[in-house]
């Protein structure tokens, strides 16, 4: 299969309504099939969700650049991650920020990632396996917050780690359907902004929901 033609062919498809030329650029260098189980490699670069096992997903590659595109990144941002996955979105990150520092709550899916962005040469990603607390406060503040698995409300615990002016994009809502909002942080009051309606997997641990 042509992977690079494919890949070619979903950034134009991105490119009708994703208008940062960084995000598109960067998404079109990184190679999203070594990212998801091999029985899914040929579906790589449909505009759709997929699963990387232990129900799990990789996002659709829309909401992947959507999210990444609100974090309006510059290039000296330490980034947190919520939510590792595949590694794909820590992948994006670390192309468009000075430094990664990423969480996963499933010791499997964590050592995968890490596996496939080591293989891929990134040296600007740290993984660290979460437990119960939301985020990684060691290494507080950052200067943006992507959280990949949706929570019931806005976490005061991820809002405690965001510098003053940093955003957080986050999917909030039910178990079942949520809006993709955007928080940037302020001395006063908080701007927030709804970006669209998406549905991701639930957030686990304090400040979100509770493990079944």
């Amino acid at each position: 299969m042509d992977f690079e033609a494919e890949r070619a062919r979903l950034i134009e498809h991105l490119s009708r309504e994703i208008k940062d030329r960084r995000v598109l650029d960067v998404m079109a260098r990184i190679p999203r099939e070594r990212f998801m189980p091999e029985e899914n490699r040929h579906l790589a670069y449909e505009d759709i969700p997929l699963p990387i096992g232990l129900e799990q997903t990789i996002s659709q590659p829309f909401i992947i650049a959507l999210m990444t595109e609100a974090l309006e990144l510059t290039g000296t941002e330490k980034v947190l991650e919520i939510g590792t996955g595949s590694g794909y979105q820590a992948a994006i990150l670390a192309a468009l920020a000075r430094y990664v520092v990423t969480v996963e709550r499933l010791p499997k899916l964590a050592k995968m990632a890490s596996k496939v962005l080591d293989s891929l040469g990134y040296r600007n990603i740290v993984i660290h396996h979460s437990g119960e607390t939301l985020g990684w406060p060691e290494a507080a503040p950052y200067e943006a917050i992507l959280v990949t698995a949706a929570a019931p409300r806005v976490p005061p615990e991820l809002i405690s780690q965001l510098a003053i002016g940093g955003r957080m994009v986050i999917p909030v809502g039910s178990r079942y359907l949520q809006k993709l909002v955007k928080i940037t942080r302020q001395k006063r009051k908080n701007r927030v902004e709804n970006l669209c309606g998406c549905r991701f997997v639930s957030l686990i641990g304090k400040g979100a929901w509770e493990d079944e």
